[in-house]
């Protein structure tokens, strides 16, 4: 039976963390409001349902016949064994939730650059004080978190291929994704910066190699970034850093 996604149509967002997990491993999904006639109507009747037991707040869900798992960390570490994407060490799968539930913060902080005060304004309603935002964000919070996962690389005692131990994980790939949205977000900020993480560029580098994950970013199944998204370009958030 097919995993079942319920995310957006239309853009990346949190489920693409997900989806990246599932294209890696070559994993029979459905993502369901993308297919004809089903759309955010589906997605709407699981979280409105009077009857189901275990409705989920908001999406990215997943459904794995009558199991709802919601939450991206959740659902990464409950497909990150099936999927053949966490240590088989119990030890070590909590060390990647860790680090997977620290990428929920900084994708968290991310979203606030363009929306700081009130979510349900449109971003050209604050847009001063995104504009400070962003950049303290780029100043201070890029480098706070990029220079985590850099030292969690460089430190890792089976070497800097991967965040955890000497095989790919579900954060590995989810790492992959912070950078190119922010390299979309704040090109020039990420420009500026690059050299100081090049643990992290290299491990971008080799993902968008990996021929499963290289297969799915030239599908119609990656959607574009765009301003509906979690990572926006607007240029007059974009400083060098």
């Amino acid at each position: 039976m097919a995993y079942e996604l319920y995310y957006w149509d239309g853009i990346q967002g949190r489920g693409e963390f997900v989806r990246l997990a599932l294209e890696e491993a070559g994993a029979d999904y459905i993502d369901i409001t993308r297919q004809p006639g089903r759309g955010t109507g589906a997605m709407f009747d699981i979280m409105k349902s009077d009857s189901e037991p275990h409705i989920p707040f908001a999406p990215p869900f997943l459904k794995d016949g009558d199991l709802i798992v919601p939450h991206v960390a959740n659902i990464l570490f409950y497909l990150g064994p099936k999927l053949g994407l966490a240590p088989q060490d119990e030890g070590l799968r909590h060390v990647v939730n860790g680090l997977q539930l620290t990428v929920t913060d900084f994708v968290a902080e991310v979203h606030d650059t363009h929306h700081p005060i009130d979510m349900s304004l449109y971003y050209e309603d604050q847009k001063p004080e995104a504009k400070a935002r962003s950049a303290a964000f780029i100043r201070d919070r890029i480098p706070k978190f990029l220079g985590y996962f850099e030292r969690v690389l460089r430190q890792n005692p089976k070497g800097p291929n991967h965040l955890v131990g000497d095989a790919l994980t579900y954060v590995d790939l989810s790492l992959f994704q912070v950078i190119e949205g922010l390299s979309y977000a704040f090109p020039r900020a990420m420009t500026n910066r690059k050299a100081e993480y090049p643990a992290l560029l290299a491990l971008h580098d080799a993902l968008a190699k990996r021929p499963n994950i290289a297969r799915y970013l030239a599908s119609p199944r990656r959607l574009a970034f765009n301003e509906e998204g979690i990572f926006r370009h607007y240029p007059e958030l974009d400083s060098a850093g």
